[in-house]
């Protein structure tokens, strides 16, 4: 594998020398589609696969793509197109692949992609690939998606934590809940029953406030995290609320055998919102805040909400990837039938 020092150098001679590799085989031949996630048509279920992508950067990787004909019709006129995630050149980004393919053969083109180098960071990449052709019902598009997984989820929502929302009303400087400095009073929420590691039941689920001292880390603002979660269930809760009006997102839990399933979720603002905003659930109200300078706002609300997304009960959760808005706080998730 080489590691290029000037990208745009080493496209321009990759860009010279990339044909489209196209291979046609029987049904019964031994080839197979790369792996990946295939994509059918209803007008001949054309398979599209994505092979492996290294992701050991920096480099430039080859990935195959592979276009089964799945269906009863010849096709032509094939086109195959391919993009990582954004900002990742690829050369080309799609190659016209002449001939026609007999039902059940396939037809494979290899593209190239510039890998960055690994963030440290838990990430998800996908990479999609789309064949167009002509087919016994005119105009067809398959498209297929694979997603390669780099570093490790966090091992718990608590193991994540990264900002300070409840604070002592004798020492309130650390609180920014908010990013304006202010934070939940401690008390008043004990007072409407949330305690350092209490339970919390709501929506089926049993989960727990945060059990560390006012003043720490105690909840997650949501930016696309990966978190471990094990288990099943028929949907996932959320406990938090939101800052601003704009808290929603969406949540992808991966399973064990690789598939996801995606919910989209919102808290309304910690105050000021209407309790049932976004479809969320009002699971407690605290009096007034703490602000930098001490407590204050006495007599508005401050409120803690749930939330949850449906999910497949048969199957078992491995993790799950956080919405990508920092607006969303989360407290803790968990499982419920």
């Amino acid at each position: 594998m080489r590691h290029p020092r000037h990208w745009g150098t080493a496209l321009r001679t990759l860009a010279a020398a990339v044909t489209a590799v196209v291979a046609l085989s029987p049904a019964s031949a031994s080839a197979q589609p790369a792996s990946g996630t295939p994509a059918y048509t209803a007008e001949a279920k054309t398979e599209v696969a994505i092979s492996a992508v290294d992701l050991d950067g920096p480099a430039i990787s080859t990935v195959q793509v592979t276009v089964k004909n799945a269906g009863p019709d010849r096709l032509r006129s094939l086109k195959v197109s391919f993009a990582g995630p954004v900002g990742w050149a690829v050369q080309p980004s799609s190659q016209t692949v002449d001939g026609t393919f007999a039902a059940g053969a396939t037809a494979r083109a290899t593209f190239r992609i510039q890998v960055p180098e690994r963030r440290p960071a838990f990430t998800v990449r996908t990479f999609t690939a789309t064949a167009t052709y002509q087919g016994g019902d005119g105009l067809g598009t398959a498209t297929g998606t694979r997603t390669e997984l780099s570093g490790t989820p966090a091992a718990s929502l608590a193991a994540a934590y990264d900002n300070v929302g409840i604070t002592d009303e004798a020492d309130t400087a650390p609180g920014d809940y908010d990013g304006e400095g202010n934070s939940f009073s401690a008390q008043k929420l004990a007072a409407a029953g949330l305690t350092r590691g209490g339970t919390v039941n709501t929506l089926g689920a049993r989960l727990t406030w945060p059990d560390v001292a006012p003043g720490s880390k105690d909840n997650v603002s949501s930016s696309g995290q990966a978190v471990t979660l094990s288990g099943s269930g028929g949907k996932l809760v959320f406990l938090g609320s939101g800052v601003g009006s704009g808290a929603t997102g969406s949540a992808t839990v991966h399973y064990t055998d690789g598939t996801t399933t995606s919910g989209t979720f919102g808290f309304p603002n910690w105050s000021f919102d209407p309790a049932n905003a976004h479809g969320a659930t009002l699971v407690a109200s605290s009096d007034g805040r703490n602000r930098p300078s001490g407590y204050g706002n006495a007599g508005i609300a401050y409120r803690v909400f749930a939330h949850a997304i449906p999910l497949d009960p048969a199957k078992q959760v491995s993790f799950v990837v956080l919405p990508a808005n920092a607006d969303i706080h989360l407290f803790d998730m968990a499982l419920a039938p």
